[in-house]
């Protein structure tokens, strides 16, 4: 699976993607936000957070598999 940061997102990362082999486990994308939000917890601070699967919003129930592209959109301003 790959996983895309944009916005602040990438910030607190460090780095625009990275392929996560080492979630092997990870069923759904609520565990996804889980383990992400352990490993960086600024992720937490973050007034929304969505998850796209393949290009479509995607919630916290929804199954991830290992081919999957996941993109994580943080909030954003405009005007």
């Amino acid at each position: 699976m790959k996983i895309l940061f944009f916005g602040i997102t990438r910030d607190i990362v460090g780095k625009p993607e990275f392929d996560a082999g080492e979630f092997k486990e990870i069923g759904t994308v609520g565990d996804l936000r889980d383990l992400l939000n352990a490993k960086y917890p600024r992720l937490k601070d973050l007034s929304s957070l969505n998850f796209a699967i393949n290009e479509e919003f995607a919630e916290d129930s929804k199954a991830i598999s290992a081919n999957d592209e996941i993109a994580l959109i943080p909030p954003v301003s405009g005007g």
